[in-house]
C-alpha cells in the first residue's frame, strides 16, 4: 500500500504564495511519477502539474504556467508545489497523486492509482 499526505494549504490573499508538500510512504520504488490536481465543488478534478521520477521533466496546466513550480526530493519521498502570484480562481482542494509504475510526467487523473486526502487552498480577492 502507498500513503500520500499533503500539507501546506491555507488562506492567502491574491498575489500571495503558498507551498504545498506531499509525503509518500509505504510500498514505493524509487522511480514513480507524481502529480498535483485540484477540484472545486461541482467540477471535475483538474490537472495542475506533473513531474517525472527524477524531477528532470515537469508539465503544467496552462492556467498555472509561470506561477507554479513542481519539485521533488526523492531522498525524502516528498514533492513540493510552490504556488506564487495566487489568484482567487486557484481556490480549490489540492490533491497529490502517484503512479508507481510510470516514470512520468503524467497529466490525466486516471493514470494515477494513489491519491492523498487533499488540502484546501483559499485565495481571497
Amino acid at each position: 500500500q502507498v500513503q500520500l499526505v499533503e500539507s501546506g494549504g491555507g488562506l492567502v490573499q491574491a498575489g500571495g504564495s503558498l507551498r504545498l508538500s506531499c509525503v509518500a510512504s509505504g510500498r514505493i520504488l524509487r522511480s514513480y511519477a507524481m502529480g498535483w490536481f485540484r477540484q472545486t465543488p461541482g467540477k471535475e478534478r483538474e490537472f495542475v502539474a506533473g513531474i517525472s521520477w527524477s524531477g528532470a521533466s515537469t508539465d503544467y496546466a496552462d492556467s498555472v504556467k509561470g506561477r507554479f513550480t513542481f519539485s521533488r526530493d526523492n531522498n525524502k519521498n516528498t514533492v513540493y508545489l510552490q504556488m506564487n502570484s495566487l489568484k482567487p480562481e486557484d481556490t480549490a482542494v489540492y490533491y497529490c497523486a502517484l503512479n508507481a509504475t510510470h516514470l512520468g510526467p503524467l497529466c490525466y487523473a486516471d493514470e494515477y492509482g494513489y491519491w492523498g486526502q487533499g488540502t484546501q487552498v483559499t485565495v481571497s480577492s
